[in-house]
């Protein structure tokens, strides 16, 4: 009984192992890359970011010594 459920069961495991040790691989691969993205991402300021920081800069400094020139009403 138990040798003929064997048999089955190590061939499902020899098909499905390569997969299993090729994904593994590919992921072990790209781990360093997704790193190095994900760092270069947190390090750098997007457009949009700047935009902000630039329109918090400018409003924080005309409540302080407000400017014609900036500081303008439209």
């Amino acid at each position: 009984m138990k040798s003929s459920l064997a048999l089955p069961l190590c061939a499902v495991l020899a098909l499905s192992l390569p997969g299993c040790v090729a994904r593994t691989a590919l992921n072990v691969a790209t781990a360093p890359v997704k790193a190095t993205a994900k760092a270069a991402d947190w390090a750098t300021v997007s457009g949009d970011e700047a935009d902000r920081a630039r329109g918090r800069e400018l409003r924080k400094k005309c409540k302080e010594r407000p400017d014609d020139y900036y500081c303008r009403k439209d």
